[in-house]
């Protein structure tokens, strides 16, 4: 909506070089807004312009909510000391990501024309596992000591504010400590104290008495997704980052948590649909990308429904009777949907921790009775279906309409039971195995229930029409 309703505007005002109002417009609307209407058909030449009319502060945070794409076009451009500058008033963590999908001659040349201070930070944050809480981190947090008093932390944090992603939040260190080989190791995480508390606080209480010593914190090698975990647990605005030591780090703040739960459950439901994970959103993924991640799926599961070909021709001079052939699609449908419903509940049970693999009977014992009371309903269905809609020209007399509906009744309630067992057991097995549950996608289900419901179909019509 931003997109469509300043767009033209910013149009209009860099045609007639109305740079006071391009200024007046960036440091009025959200950074987020002004970005969304540079998102789209916009040269990197004219977002700079737009860009270059505020001051490196808002500069930064516009070009922040940048698609990353957009700003890796912007920096490759034009290396300029002007995007060294801005780049130091990123994000921490931001200007990370940014640095780590450049070039490697690009990122080079800008980091010449970073600060060394920022250039150690930086080389800090590369080091960490990807997909760790360290490599999610920023550095530029708000601390204190725990010998001021609340009127001369306050002081402190005035100063401090202006640099800092997020001051509601104050961390309290000790004194830097010596490395046994040398240099300084980061202070000790002592406790912390919000904003308010310590507004509210007398004057000349110490920070010391005020501070919360019972702290949440994240390792720096935890998974990204323990993070999104206890953020949510906590409903924390951010959390602090600590390494083997207790030395504080950085932190996590809940921006940062919303993308990796975006990230997580956009992956997941990929991986579901079995075309992923792919990185980044639907057009700027590669084509190349996309086209492996979706054809390498497509060709496991082609191979896998291989077998039913097999099972049908296993069983082809049995299913001798043109009403059963006729009837096979509804048994194999139902199976393949009860087992994408139960693989998609238990996948999405696993991911929020709600169950775990110790857990398996619970699950085996509830799918159980709710295969059992969904195979009942399904069962009668069918056999209501084929009772009172099966095409006279199918079959030779009621004798053969009672045996087909008998067939066709008992495979439906049978297949819907074993799709539902199948679904929910095997994202568990995954789980147990190391792997990701999610890979057991609905397709990979479904075909699989195919080939089983093939077997349970062509076994009930051998047994209800006693065919040799």
């Amino acid at each position: 909506m931003s997109h469509e309703l300043f767009a033209p505007e910013v149009r209009e005002m860099l045609a007639n070089q109305d740079y006071e109002g391009l200024r007046s417009l960036c440091e009025t609307l959200h950074p987020a807004t002004v970005a969304e209407a540079m998102k789209e058909g916009f040269e990197p030449d004219e977002i700079w312009q737009v860009l270059s009319t505020t001051d490196l502060r808002t500069q930064a945070l516009i070009f922040e909510y940048l698609p990353i794409t957009q700003q890796v076009e912007l920096v490759e451009g034009k290396a300029r000391p002007q995007v060294g500058k801005l780049i130091e008033r990123m994000s921490h963590d931001d200007r990370v990501d940014l640095l780590q999908r450049l070039p490697p001659r690009v990122k080079e040349s800008l980091l010449r024309l970073v600060d060394e201070a920022e250039r150690r930070d930086i080389a800090t944050l590369v080091t960490y596992r990807e997909g760790s809480v360290g490599s999610l981190m920023t550095t530029d947090y708000a601390w204190i000591p725990p010998s001021l008093t609340a009127s001369e932390a306050i002081d402190q944090l005035r100063q401090q504010a202006p640099d800092k992603e997020t001051i509601y939040y104050v961390y309290v260190l000790d004194e830097p400590r010596k490395r046994p080989e040398g240099g300084l190791a980061p202070r000790k995480l002592l406790g912390v104290i919000s904003l308010r508390d310590l507004i509210l606080a007398p004057r000349q209480a110490l920070v010391r008495d005020l501070m919360e010593e019972e702290i949440v914190t994240l390792h720096v090698e935890d998974d990204r997704r323990v993070a999104a975990e206890v953020l949510a647990r906590y409903d924390f605005i951010a959390l602090p980052v600590v390494d083997d030591d207790g030395g504080m780090v950085g932190i996590i703040t809940h921006d940062d948590i919303i993308d990796v739960i975006q990230q997580e459950a956009t992956g997941d439901l990929q991986r579901q649909a079995g075309i992923g994970p792919i990185e980044g959103s639907y057009l700027e993924a590669r084509f190349s990308n996309v086209w492996y991640n979706r054809a390498k799926w497509l060709l496991l599961l082609f191979v896998l429904q291989t077998g039913t070909v097999y099972v049908m021709n296993r069983y082809e001079d049995k299913l001798t009777i043109a009403a059963l052939v006729t009837c096979l699609p509804l048994v194999l449908s139902v199976g393949g949907n009860s087992g994408s419903q139960a693989a998609t509940l238990v996948v999405r049970a696993l991911a929020l921790e709600e169950i775990v693999v110790r857990d398996w009977y619970k699950v085996l014992g509830r799918e159980l009775l709710m295969g059992g009371a969904l195979a009942s309903v399904l069962g009668v269905t069918g056999l209501i279906r084929t009772y009172f809609a099966t095409p006279p020209s199918l079959v030779d007399g009621p004798n053969l309409l009672t045996k087909l509906t008998i067939v066709l009744g008992l495979s439906v309630a049978l297949a819907c039971l074993w799709g539902t067992l199948l679904g929910s057991m095997l994202p568990i097995f995954f789980r147990w195995l190391g792997f990701d549950p999610a890979l057991i996608s609905s397709p990979a289900i479904a075909t699989l229930s195919d080939v089983s419901g093939i077997i349970i179909y062509a076994n009930v019509a051998i047994l209800i029409f006693g065919l040799t």
